[in-house]
């Protein structure tokens, strides 16, 4: 069953890790989203891709700017990755790591900027400070090392591998299309029986990401957003002990909005790992009812994935 509202009975976690990951919220945001699902799950800003792994359509269209994030799970989808491929390659690569410390992290470093091996790009975002993932102008992955020349430990890396073939078999029978493109290229393919989970970077907290996410670029989003001929839902910050979203006014007056209390883990900094109440705004129609039992606001538990033992 692929319509929407349900919750998942687990929730799927990726071997990719990003800034704002939504492994926390997946329950939260496939609960109060309404679709029937009979057209494809469009996702302009992939990032993790914990919403589409969880979602499981039949059909989707799924796209980022950042192309090492598409290669990697495209690459999962056609076969070209498996899960063997990674056991032997993070086997081998975390000896080194251990072996020879920090100077391997940036000697891996160095070559997945030269020739972006999208195991490489595992690698990296698994040993780099804070996971966080971020790219110069020149588009170079430019992470610090996390300074734990151990990372790859046995269970660590059947953790990873357990991910991949969690995804891997999500998979399996499904239509997706993987593409490297902007949201501006994406979101005018939509039609009325798909419906759009847009995750855009948050204005002022993941301007690194690949490339920076101005005020104006979350204004243009809000404006074509509202000509879609379906039903979308975006995720947003809403506020924290510092300040509020002004943003969302541009919303206000299409969406409804449905908010949860969340807690940041991933930063480069103290003040991007605290509280946060974030905000789930879904164009008026697509929204689920809420529950008698359910509130407005909401904290929302962590769900984990059991190991698959081989």
């Amino acid at each position: 069953m692929n319509s929407l509202p349900r919750k998942p009975n687990k929730v799927i976690i990726p071997p990719i890790k990003t800034q704002g990951i939504k492994t926390k919220l997946v329950p939260f945001i496939m609960s109060n989203i309404m679709w029937e699902g009979d057209g494809r799950w469009i996702e302009p800003f992939l990032g993790s891709g914990v919403v589409l792994f969880n979602v499981q359509p039949q059909r989707a269209l799924v796209s980022d700017i950042n192309p090492h994030i598409i290669r990697f799970y495209r690459g999962i989808y056609t076969g070209e990755i498996t899960t063997s491929k990674v056991q032997a390659y993070l086997e081998e690569e975390g000896r080194k790591l251990s072996q020879f410390g920090e100077e391997y992290y940036y000697e891996v470093r160095r070559r997945f900027n030269e020739l972006r091996d999208p195991l490489d790009f595992l690698f990296l975002n698994r040993s780099s400070f804070n996971g966080i993932i971020r790219f110069n102008s020149k588009g170079e992955f430019n992470v610090p090392f996390c300074r734990k020349p151990d990372r790859f430990r046995r269970a660590y890396i059947t953790k990873i591998v357990n991910q991949v073939r969690a995804i891997h078999e999500v998979m399996q029978g499904k239509k997706w299309e993987f593409r490297v493109a902007s949201w501006q290229e994406i979101l005018p393919l939509a039609q009325e029986s798909d419906f759009v989970y847009m995750d855009p970077p948050y204005v002022g907290r993941h301007a690194d990401y690949y490339t920076r996410w101005t005020d104006q670029d979350a204004i243009e989003l809000a404006q074509k957003s509202s000509s879609l001929p379906c039903g979308f839902a975006l995720s947003m910050w809403k506020e924290n002990k510092y300040r509020k979203n002004p943003h969302l006014q541009l919303w206000s007056e299409f969406t409804v909005e449905r908010t949860f209390a969340h807690f940041y883990h991933v930063g480069a900094t103290e003040n991007l790992r605290n509280s946060m109440i974030e905000v789930l705004l879904i164009r008026k129609g697509y929204e689920a009812p809420l529950g008698a039992e359910e509130e407005e606001t909401t904290t929302v538990r962590m769900y984990q994935l059991p190991l698959f033992l081989d």
